[in-house]
């Protein structure tokens, strides 16, 4: 579990195709303070740490993850939002995040407001739903929903989160991935079953 406050950024330094997996080599601040076999959450998406090498560790993304997530697109140079899975007696500054992205969703519109920024994005599916002021998960990062619409919705950036994240690397058109909040899957769910 995650809470979607970023605690670092690394630097994609190599990447290996191999069957249906991709080998991801990051470089980040917080490499030494990790293990292998540790959930770390890159964009949203939870992987393994399999192995570490000086400031360099490795992770692998599957083909579920791949679908589903903006990791299929990286490229040697990307900066990618970093988060350890919390600890229990954390305090929560987010929200509960699963590190299980939903899908990805289009960044289709950024306006810069005076010291802030407002991101707009599209998604495709309509069963998973935001709600006005309710939570979402952008490239691992937790928000707060404004314009909540179906199939799109726009978040406030203040400038810590835009220079401590990989928001400042947004453009228009870019691939991010979404995990919806929980509590709105099982509602959205219930909704749709028949009792």
């Amino acid at each position: 579990m995650f809470t979607g406050i970023i605690e670092s950024i690394a630097t994609v330094v190599s990447l290996k195709n191999k069957g249906n997996n991709l080998y991801i080599r990051c470089k980040s601040s917080i490499t030494n303070e990790l293990k292998i076999d540790q959930s770390l959450s890159h964009n949203g998406v939870c992987l393994t740490v399999v192995k570490i090498d000086g400031d360099i560790y490795d992770v692998t993304a599957i083909k579920e993850t791949l679908e589903k997530s903006n990791l299929n697109g990286i490229e040697i140079g990307d900066k990618v939002n970093l988060e350890r899975s919390m600890k229990l007696g954390d305090r929560i500054d987010g929200h509960i995040i699963q590190g299980h992205v939903d899908q990805t969703a289009k960044c289709i519109n950024i306006i810069e407001e005076n010291g802030s920024w407002m991101f707009t994005f599209e998604y495709k599916s309509s069963e998973n739903i935001t709600v006005e002021k309710g939570s979402v998960c952008v490239n691992g990062v937790s928000l707060t929903v404004v314009n909540s619409k179906d199939c799109s919705f726009s978040v406030a950036i203040i400038p810590y989160t835009y220079n401590n994240t990989n928001f400042h690397t947004f453009e228009i058109g870019m691939t991010v991935n979404i995990e919806f909040d929980i509590l709105g899957k099982y509602i959205s769910r219930m909704a749709f079953m028949d009792f």
